[in-house]
């Protein structure tokens, strides 16, 4: 029987991820097409560019990343303790760095008083806030579409700039023997 995504990601097994997003429709990352000369490698630096962006929003630390022609390798870390700890108003401030958030959410930043049927929805929209800064499909899905947008743009096309899903590869490390593992799962 399958396991259901979000299972997949176990914090307890490991906070590190190696997650790999691939091209489609012969599409390129960077590089310099061989049939039309051109050079797409700009792009690199909007991925580097954005990396960093999510890196000081998302609970996530950016260990290591390969933009290569047509995929990307980026070694992620977990700060589950970090997205726990961040007071709520610090994570309103970090979910409308990349989303306009609710009304409530602005009024809470505002200092607008809220009565208790609002605190409580807004209680519940933190929690979903917080859940999503510190996951690692909601950091590949933020990346992906920025940068999708952008060469579909480019390229004057529109659809799949990636394909999906993602895949995503625990990193397990026994530090005694020094062996690095890799289980591969796709992510949303």
């Amino acid at each position: 029987m399958a396991t259901a995504r979000k299972r997949q990601v176990s914090l307890t097994d490991t906070k590190y991820y190696h997650c790999i997003s691939r091209c489609v429709r012969r599409a390129y990352l960077c590089g310099e097409d061989k049939v039309t000369g051109q050079s797409y490698e700009h792009r690199r630096g909007w991925i580097e560019d954005k990396l960093l962006e999510l890196a000081k929003v998302f609970c996530i630390d950016v260990c290591a990343y390969a933009v290569m022609s047509n995929h990307t390798h980026i070694v992620l870390y977990v700060d589950d303790i970090k997205a726990k700890m961040l007071s709520d108003k610090a994570m309103i401030i970090r979910w409308h760095k990349l989303f306009k958030g609710t009304i409530l959410s602005h009024k809470s930043l505002q200092g607008e008083r809220l009565d208790s049927a609002q605190q409580t929805f807004l209680n519940k929209d933190i929690e979903q806030f917080r859940e999503r800064l510190s996951s690692i499909s909601w950091f590949m899905r933020v990346l992906n579409e920025s940068i999708a947008r952008k060469a579909n743009k480019e390229d004057n096309c529109t659809g799949r700039f990636y394909s999906l899903p993602s895949m995503a590869l625990k990193v397990l490390i026994d530090i005694h023997s020094k062996l690095i593992v890799f289980h591969s799962f796709p992510i949303f």
